[in-house]
């Protein structure tokens, strides 16, 4: 594959005087050796967080002279020195300014033991200038005057420690480091401007005793200049609050005028609107009268044909009734003449019936028992369970009084217990203690708590809050031995971490602070002061129990520091006892071997009172000599919780404990007793129930007897009954209803003509009468209408009549009161001028803003007539001085000269900088402007127009920002604007002076971080745009606007620009495991090998080949095509011996190992190694680059060995051996630290891939291979996942 680039000689035509053309380091921080060769032109410099992308940055600037405060990161440059190495080389190639002119290559070297231990490491460093040493300040005067290279200006190198810092520029300084990074004849003149200005201002040729004591008074008046002007302002503000008071009392009489006036023209209004409303409801009433008269009179004439109309109906309804009554009758009595000898016989059958079911009902009465004896039962059974019921109540009265018991104490118990919780923070309540006495110690805690993650190992302490005594006797021991100093120093484990916090808190922050170092945070073995004999004996007869550092618990590393500092391991605590031993000073102060004595110290106890004392042998007698003192009760470490609180606390949950313990069987105790009652109780319910239901069962069975009893009499009367004279009956009464049904007939046809008669008539009148109630409701409504308008207009009126009366009085008091403040005639003029406020509530803001201003000034009338005594004796000095003058006229001649050349050159820069910066901002979607700030005023003459004044030293430059449609242009600040808002400002500022800048390259570093990707997107395309703008067809190769560095640990995908040949990407992925040398990477290769890789899809053996098995037994692999740039230690393939029978590992680069037959891992014999098969399938498994396959064939290999171990027996050897060879194999590959079985080559693998892998993916990776590792140490087993 044939790629097309340019040419060494055309590279480097290409480079501005001064760029960088080449960097090498040594032992720099991240890197053990690199060299990189950045582009003419763009660079992005891109890589993952931690990989050593802003250590390019810091080398460029410490390599060109540059000191470590510039970056922000640390104050000696041995800090920067790779760690355990001894010495650091940086070396930098810069671009010459003619092709054959001469190149210098500038090189620092950086050594660990070179300069003063404590200081910031000036004297650590070497330079070179192609290859001679040569002083720092040569260095900085080749690349600052004949490079123009500003490495201490923002503008041109911005590291990413002081991003931050850019935004945070007030206007003067943005102005500076503007000039710097422009021209050095724009800030130069700038600093001569202020020095002249300021010579102006203080010049003269005055006796010197005038000029000291002209001196004295301005800066005697300078510090009362200050109060004087409050003072003044807090007269014109009580002048201006007298003034708004006036200006308000009128203000708001106007208000209440035009209230009032409006109250007045709206009654006039509402009285004319209500006088209209009542003349139009008269109409509608009257019409409305005639028609409800009308109405009446139908409503009365239909009424009284509706009455004769109902009666004629009920007539007519009567006859039919009657008709059909009769009509009944005959027909039932027909029927009822059919049927007299049918309905005979069937009497006499049922009378035989009726007769044996009495019969039947008769014979059961022998079934039921006495019931007398019954009754009596049920009332024995009812007495019975009454007094169940009672026992039943008092045992359950008795448990519920009991369970409350209970209850309670449990209640007790746990507010105790929770209330005892709280009290037991032994190590926050010291630290309170402590810090409410040492504001030192609190401010060093806090500081070392909030950074932690810079210290290499754990950092103790205070002390105090780390040590745990046994109980309070043994604390007022441990806190009287030991120095209160002690107690609240903090304890490090190794000299850097030392130094850091000995830099940060002593030096930086000025808080006293002692420091203890233990090395490696180990406690010592401890050396007895006696043997294990002789404390025996000291126990015994003299009455010690233990050394005071037996007494109490702590961390190691505190205890260590206790013992190095104080001893406690070699004093003594004892009881009452030792008081009363003998001969104790002489044995305890003898040496074992009879040399000699020995100093001495110990605790005791005399007549209840706690006692140290101090044995010392006299140097010059030899005798034993001490001191007895008294020890007082703990502070630092005393109990956190009142000992009587505790103990009541103690004393409540024991007792609730108690109390429950033995409430108890006396529960279970009522319990059975209740459960006895009560089922005794539900047996005897059983007995009454069935009691119940005999007698029941026996009046049911009387009732069913009477009731048959009287069917029988009632069969015997029917089968009595006289045939014949029924039957004549019956005829009779059949001739007598046909007579009188014919007779009703007739009469309910008369009825009928006359209802259908009076029905027409009435149709008639009720739709006339339905035509006037229509035209009623019409008017109905219409009236009420009116009426309710009507009687809302008077509403109305009455509140707006009472509204204007209220309204006219409080009017008048207005205007009473604006007279008394303010007379109309006296201050409308002063009213009524331009700066008073026009209405109510501007008035009253301005009112209160004043009266805030008034409040926040103390009154000191004195001030005001000392300042103008001084002022005086100045004045009358300054003529004296005046006169001696001379030289002033000169200098001011030169500074007029040199203003307007400066700030019309000043002036066209931001002009220019302003229209790019304006049109960027646009872009993104944002206003902005960028405006030259000329001190706070235009200049003014003083003195009589003798000396003008620029202010100079105040003159900035401003970026005025808007991000929002509704929001107006603001200076940017840290204060007002986000971090976003506030890179976009920053970068797009730098892209406005990038091509006025004289410096020939640009580093910027991580500026983009915190935008949104649509501005990420439009800033990365406008520093492109800016950076690789083409060369006007005339000009010199490397007549552009310089070189440019942008750091960042991403960039977006697709973003545009990027195939733009000017732009220069910088891959950093700097680990343990990389290339040799970085020459080995071949990027055109690199590509052409890919094109061949992505074009083939098999493996190099043919498809569907198994793979062959060594005659060894060890496990066979293929390589397959599987590109990635995992380091080449993890790449190994442990095949034992390969095909061409070397027996060396296949070692590839950007090569991993990958299973590539279709079964996976093969196994010939259980001979295997499942370390190294474990090694490197996780390889793969863990590589985040592996392609899908390869990691289902790894997984595969795993489930190959885990099913062969658990078919392997399972005895413990042999899981054991499996776990050594698994972590073997893991420590062999890198995968497992030895000593700390951590996986600190996982990170190793992430950090060389090409790919962004997210902080939570990272974790997950993490967080799964360590639980594998688990799962092997305890089972000797892989599972699954």
């Amino acid at each position: 594959m044939d790629i097309d680039r340019p040419s060494v000689e055309e590279r480097n035509q290409r480079y501005k005087p001064g760029s960088i053309k080449r960097v090498k380091l040594k032992n720099f921080l991240t890197y053990d050796a690199v060299e990189f060769f950045p582009g003419p032109r763009l660079n992005v410099v891109v890589g993952p967080n931690g990989t050593g992308k802003s250590t390019i940055l810091c080398a460029i600037c410490l390599g060109l002279g540059g000191q470590p405060p510039l970056l922000g990161r640390a104050d000696d440059a041995r800090l920067f020195i790779k760690h355990e190495k001894d010495q650091a080389i940086i070396e930098i190639e810069l671009a010459p300014h003619k092709a054959d002119g001469p190149v210098h290559i500038l090189k620092r070297v950086i050594d660990r033991d070179r300069g003063s231990e404590n200081g910031n490491g000036k004297g650590a460093s070497t330079y070179y200038v192609n290859g001679t040493k040569t002083p720092l300040k040569s260095v900085k005067e080749l690349v600052s005057e004949k490079y123009n290279i500003k490495i201490d200006n923002l503008c041109t190198f911005l590291p990413q420690d002081k991003v931050g810092n850019f935004s945070g520029f007030d206007k003067q300084a943005l102005l500076l480091e503007t000039e710097k990074s422009l021209s050095s004849t724009l800030y130069e003149t700038h600093q001569q401007l202020i020095k002249l200005e300021k010579e102006l201002q203080s010049s003269g040729n005055d006796v010197k005793s005038l000029q000291d004591e002209l001196t004295t008074l301005k800066k005697q008046n300078e510090r009362l200049e200050r109060e004087k002007e409050l003072m003044e302002e807090r007269q014109e503000l009580l002048e201006r609050i007298d003034l708004l008071n006036k200006k308000r009392a009128w203000l708001l009489f106007d208000q209440k005028r035009e209230e009032a006036k409006a109250a007045k023209e709206k009654r006039e209004e509402l009285k004319k609107q209500k006088r209209e409303a009542e003349r139009s409801v008269r109409p509608i009433q009257e019409q409305h009268a005639e028609m409800e008269g009308k109405v009446t009179q139908i409503e009365t004439t239909t009424k009284a044909l509706e009455v004769k109309a109902k009666k004629e109906k009920k007539n007519y309804e009567d006859f039919v009734a009657k008709m059909a009554n009769h009509s009944d009758g005959t027909e039932r009595e027909v029927s009822e003449y059919q049927s007299i000898d049918a309905q005979h016989r069937r009497a006499l059958k049922e009378l035989e019936k009726e007769r044996r079911r009495l019969q039947d009902i008769e014979a059961e009465a022998d079934d039921f028992p006495s019931m007398e004896e019954t009754e009596h039962t049920i009332q024995e059974l009812n007495k019975e369970q009454r007094l169940k019921k009672s026992g039943l109540d008092r045992a359950r009265r008795t448990l519920s009084e009991l369970n409350e018991e209970i209850i309670a104490a449990t209640d007790r118990s746990k507010r105790a217990s929770e209330r005892l919780g709280k009290m037991k923070d032994e190590k926050q309540h010291r630290l309170q203690r402590l810090f409410s006495k040492s504001e030192a110690a609190k401010n060093a805690y806090t500081w070392i708590d909030n950074n932690r993650k810079h210290f290499r190992r754990p950092v103790h302490g205070p002390i105090a809050a780390e040590v745990q005594p046994r109980n309070q006797q043994y604390a007022s021991y441990i806190e009287n031995h030991v120095s209160q100093a002690t107690w609240k120093s903090f304890v490090v484990e190794c000299a850097e971490d030392y130094n850091l916090l000995y830099r940060e808190i002593r030096q930086k922050l000025k808080i006293p602070i002692n420091i203890v170092l233990v090395p490696n945070g180990k406690l010592e073995p401890i050396k007895r002061m006696y043997s294990d004999q002789k404390m025996s004996v000291l126990k015994r007869e003299h009455g010690f129990f233990e050394y005071l550092d037996e007494t109490c618990t702590a961390p190691d590393p505190i205890m260590q520091a206790m013992i190095a500092k104080h001893n406690i391991d070699k004093v003594l605590v004892g009881g009452e006892a030792v008081r009363l031993s003998k001969n104790l000073e002489n044995y305890i102060c003898s040496k074992e071997d009879g040399s000699g004595l020995i100093a001495a110290c110990f605790f005791y106890i005399a007549e209840g009172s706690p006692k140290k004392q101090t044995l010392q042998i006299s140097r010059y007698s030899g005798d034993i000599g001490g001191s007895d003192d008294g020890v007082g009760p703990a502070k630092l470490l005393q109990s956190g919780m009142d000992p009587r609180e505790k103990d009541q606390l103690t004393q409540t949950i024991n007792d609730a404990t108690e109390k429950i313990k033995n409430l108890t069987p006396e529960i279970e105790k009522h319990t059975a007793e209740y459960d006895k009652f009560h089922a005794e109780g539900q047996a005897i319910s059983l007995r009454i129930r069935d009691a119940k239901r005999i007698k029941t069962d026996y009046e049911n069975y009387k009732r069913k007897l009477k009731n048959q009893r009287e069917k029988v009499a009632d069969a015997e009367e029917a089968a009595n009954t006289d045939n014949g004279r029924e039957k004549s009956k019956r005829i009779a009464q059949i001739k007598k209803l046909i007579q009188a049904s014919v007779k009703s007939g007739e009469d309910a046809a008369k009825a009928y003509s006359e209802v259908m008669k009076s029905t027409r008539v009435i149709f008639g009148v009720k739709m006339s009468a339905d035509g006037l109630l229509e035209s009623l409701r019409k008017l109905t409504d219409k009236l009420s209408e009116a009426q309710a308008a009507s009687a809302e207009l008077v509403t109305l009126y009455k509140e707006a009549e009472v509204d204007y009366n209220q309204k006219k009085e409080h009017l008048r008091k207005l205007l009473a009161k604006a007279e008394e403040i303010a007379p109309k005639e006296q201050w409308h003029v002063r009213l009524d001028e331009d700066d008073m406020p026009i209405t109510l509530e501007d008035l009253d803001d301005a009112l209160e803003e004043a009266e805030t201003k008034v409040n926040s000034i103390t009154d000191n009338p004195h001030v005001m007539r000392q300042y103008e005594e001084r002022k005086k004796k100045i004045e009358t000095l300054q003529e004296k001085l005046d006169v001696e003058g001379g030289e002033k006229d000169l200098k001011k001649k030169q500074l007029e000269c040199k203003r307007s050349k400066w700030e019309s050159a000043l002036v066209n820069i931001v002009d220019k900088v302003n229209g790019k910066f304006s049109t960027y901002m646009k872009e993104v979607g944002c206003a902005g402007e960028i405006r030259l700030y000329k001190g706070g005023n235009e200049s003014r003459e003083e003195e009589e127009g003798e000396n003008l004044r620029y202010n100079f030293k105040d003159w900035g430059v401003e970026i005025m920002v808007k991000f929002r449609e509704a929001s107006t242009l603001q200076v940017l600040s840290a204060q007002t604007h986000s971090g976003g808002e506030r890179s976009v400002s920053t970068i797009m500022y730098l892209m406005g002076l990038q091509n006025l800048m004289s410096s020939p390259f640009r580093c910027v570093d991580e500026i983009n971080q915190g935008l949104d990707e649509r501005n990420e997107r439009l800033v990365f395309k406008r520093i492109v745009n800016n950076s690789t703008m083409p060369i006007e067809e005339d000009a010199a190769p490397n007549d552009h606007c310089g070189q440019y560095f942008l750091i960042t640990p991403k960039l977006l995908p697709n973003l545009e620009g990027m195939e733009n040949e000017e732009i220069t990407v910088l891959f950093v992925f700097s680990g343990p495991h990389n290339f040799d040398n970085c020459l080995d990477w071949n990027v055109d290769k690199f590509l052409a090998d890919k094109k061949r890789i992505l074009s083939q899809r098999t493996v190099d053996e043919p498809q569907g080949q198994k793979s062959e098995l060594h005659t060894s037994g060890r496990i066979h692999i293929l390589r397959a095509k599987y590109d990635t740039p995992c380091t080449k230690e993890l790449a190994m393939v442990y095949s034992g011996k390969e095909r061409d029978g070397s027996s060396k590992p296949v070692v590839t680069k950007g090569t991993a190992a990958v299973y590539a037959t279709n079964e996976g891992l093969c196994i010939a014999s259980r001979n295997i190694d499942a370390g190294k098969v474990m090694d490197a399938a996780m390889t793969v498994i863990f590589d985040p680059e592996a392609t899908a396959t390869a990691r289902r064939a790894a997984k595969k290999d795993i489930e190959t060995v885990r099913a062969y171990l658990n078919s392997s027996g399972g005895s413990l050897a042999t899981a054991v051996n499996t776990v050594k060879n698994v972590l073997k194999g893991w420590i062999e590959s890198g995968l497992v630290d030895e000593e700390t079985k951590r996986f600190p080559c996982l990170y190793k693998i992430l950090g060389t891939c090409k790919k962004r892998i997210l902080k939570s993916t990272v974790d997950q990776i993490t967080a799964d291979f360590s639980s594998l590792l688990n799962e092997v140490d305890c089972n000797g087993r892989v599972s699954e996942d």
